[in-house]
């Protein structure tokens, strides 16, 4: 396991939960000293609270071993990389990687982002690449996207979903593309609960109707928790970032103030312990950001909000489908009632939008295209053929044979 950082050590304790000997590697000793010291507290916990015993704690901190340098994976059979999401770094990671690691060892990249297929072109065994992209935390979530690399080997992949099985995951073989299935999709539903706050939503009612409607969190208390610089750093490598001074303005703004969510004290709310409070700062801030942009304000109900939120997530999730970087429309379902806090009694958003019927929800998309236009509101072409043909996305997966 590359990388001692939050995700590294999460990965580590996902391994020994699961029974498999595991050697956490970093450069940095007093990186390795921090991390070991929290899987040693969070197995304390565990014992506390009832959850495990003793020598079943002690046993699986005793799977986790320490390494300082990448003498320690050259026998390795797996190694997974949890570095700085930067392609420069995951470039001079794997080279090392492919020097070092036997032949036949397989490496993988947990980036949640970046391009798999530059990433494995790094090193000379493409074909032994893979993409193993855990969720936060993720020694508790359960969902893992495997991302298949262009010249990934069957045999590979093979190993992934088998390793998905033996830690307990909920494995989802996905292709490659800018934030792969899950955070390709959740990008619309972020941009317009940053847009609605521009038009004069404040973000508290936006995160209610989500929470309301069965979301785990609204949109903005997700960015604040998983962090605005975070989010900022994963927007600018977009290569599909659009020319529009208005996208994620509000994000980069708060990032300038040094307000990165939760950890800072302070994001889009302003925090007391882990509780979120609206903050007046933002309210104005917001307020003067969209004088300069020339946004008007204007009431927004409830339905529309909503409607914002999950239409263009659905019409995304249409071109996924269509570009082959999902097999079928129940594997995104999957991905966001297991890894998104997408309410499970609603299926997933696929399967919500075959309940809501094709042809409602593009007459729903067309609405705002007429209102904005083009550049976030055309409809995917899978979605207006099959709600042209009165068909549903589980109907093409089936006739697709997936």
């Amino acid at each position: 396991m590359i990388g001692a950082g939050t995700m590294g050590r999460g990965i580590a304790m996902a391994f020994a939960n699961g029974g498999l000997p595991v050697t956490l590697m970093d450069k940095d000793p007093a990186q390795l000293d921090r991390a070991l010291e929290a899987i040693a507290g969070d197995y304390r916990a565990a014992v506390e609270k009832g959850r495990l015993g003793n020598d079943e704690a002690a046993r699986r901190l005793g799977l986790i071993r320490r390494a300082g340098g990448y003498e320690a994976v050259a026998d390795a059979d797996l190694v997974i990389e949890a570095v700085f999401e930067e392609m420069s770094i995951k470039q001079e990671v794997f080279r090392e990687l492919d020097r070092i690691c036997k032949p036949e060892a397989i490496l993988a990249s947990n980036t949640s982002s970046l391009d798999l297929n530059r990433i494995a072109g790094f090193t000379s065994r493409p074909e032994r690449v893979i993409g193993l992209h855990f969720f936060a935390p993720a020694n508790i979530m359960r969902l893992l996207e495997i991302v298949r690399g262009g010249q990934t080997s069957d045999e590979v992949l093979k190993t992934g979903l088998e390793l998905s099985r033996r830690l307990g995951n909920t494995g989802v073989v996905v292709g490659v593309c800018y934030g792969f299935v899950g955070n390709r999709m959740f990008l619309p539903y972020l941009r317009e609960a940053e847009l609605m706050m521009l038009e004069g939503v404040p973000p508290e009612r936006i995160d209610a109707v989500a929470v309301d409607w069965g979301m785990a969190m609204g949109p903005h208390a997700v960015t604040d928790l998983s962090g605005l610089d975070v989010f900022q750093r994963l927007n600018a490598a977009n290569p599909a970032r659009p020319d529009d001074p208005a996208w994620f303005r509000v994000c980069d703004l708060l990032c300038e103030a040094g307000r990165y969510g939760q950890k800072s004290g302070a994001g889009i709310y302003r925090y007391q312990g882990r509780r979120p409070q609206p903050d007046p700062e933002v309210t104005e801030l917001v307020r003067q950001e969209a004088e300069r942009l020339g946004i008007p304000r204007r009431e927004i109900d409830d339905s529309e909000i909503l409607e914002r939120l999950l239409l263009p997530m659905i019409n995304e999730g249409a071109l996924i489908l269509e570009e082959g970087i999902a097999i079928r429309s129940g594997d995104i379902d999957v991905i966001y009632t297991n890894g998104y806090g997408f309410p499970r009694h609603r299926g997933g958003p696929m399967f919500h939008a075959d309940q809501q019927g094709l042809e409602k929800v593009l007459a729903g998309i067309e609405r705002y295209r007429q209102r904005y236009g083009d550049r976030y509101w055309r409809p995917a072409p899978l979605l207006e053929r099959l709600a042209r043909e009165g068909s549903s996305f589980s109907a093409w997966s089936r006739a697709s044979g997936a």
